[in-house]
């Protein structure tokens, strides 16, 4: 799991029952939108997320104009994969200790 998609499922999980739409997750994570937008289609592939789009009666009423919606939020058992996957990541990742080891010995 890469690092962005962390980001990702950290923010979403902040707030785990609402819906948000991708800019917003881009701006919280500092992800541009051809960043967050192929990790949203491949969370949602995987069954963590559910997308839908907004009403149109609220995009009719935005003032200004403003392109629709998209919305994402965790499916019914999402948010515990979200979870599991993360925790899964974290385990994986080396610990500050074992960096330091594992460098290479320098002769001074």
């Amino acid at each position: 799991m890469t690092l962005q998609t962390q980001l990702v499922l950290k923010e979403l999980l902040q707030n785990p029952t609402q819906a948000q739409y991708g800019l917003t997750i881009g701006q919280a994570v500092g992800l541009q939108s051809g960043t967050i937008h192929p990790i949203l289609a491949r969370l949602e592939r995987a069954g963590i997320l559910e997308s839908f789009w907004e009403d149109p009666k609220e995009h009719e009423a935005a003032d200004p104009p403003r392109p629709r919606r998209r919305y994402y939020r965790f499916t019914p058992d999402g948010a515990e994969q979200a979870r599991l996957a993360l925790a899964a990541a974290y385990e994986r990742q080396p610990k500050s200790a074992d960096r330091i080891a594992a460098r290479p010995a320098t002769d001074s």
